[in-house]
């Protein structure tokens, strides 16, 4: 039995340790906001948080997700840099098919949690990792800034 802490909350799995956390996430607990992509960690679709870090959830075994928190898009509603991202995601209409957003909104998190202010360039280093077929990036870079602005003046929109 593998014991995890997903969202803050302890969810206990019965599954093999090399299982890669994506289909823990969505087989094993029905959490389907993780999205596969290409199961070679190149896309960005499947991205969590470990630790606050971002992580390819589609390569990395359960086994290191024990013992630290992991956290999905599912949990960001509840994390104020989550729904200040979110928030700007809706305002600057950036999901066109909407398949890599939950990847896209962790890494931008992720970003913002590192830092807070960053310029175009530091927000297109981080982004670099996650594809968008439907080439939304002008949307999400402007999702970004203006997620950093609303955090800045306090979370007001």
């Amino acid at each position: 039995m593998t014991q995890l802490q997903i969202n803050g909350q302890t969810k206990d799995v019965n599954v093999p340790d090399e299982m890669p956390i994506l289909w823990v996430l969505r087989d094993e607990l029905g959490m389907t906001g993780t999205k596969f992509g290409c199961g070679m960690a190149l896309c960005g679709a499947c991205t969590v948080h470990i630790d606050g870090t971002p992580v390819r959830s589609c390569l990395t075994p359960v086994s290191v997700a024990t013992g630290r928190q992991l956290s999905t898009i599912e949990g960001m509603e509840a994390d104020p840099v989550g729904r200040a991202v979110q928030a700007s995601w809706v305002t600057n209409n950036v999901a066109q098919c909407g398949y890599c957003q939950a990847g896209q909104i962790m890494t931008a998190v992720s970003l913002l949690k590192a830092t807070p202010n960053p310029t175009e360039q530091q927000i297109a280093d981080a982004m670099s990792g996650n594809i968008c077929r439907c080439g939304t990036y002008p949307r999400i870079l402007a999702a970004i800034q203006q997620a950093a602005a609303r955090l800045a003046q306090g979370g007001k929109q």
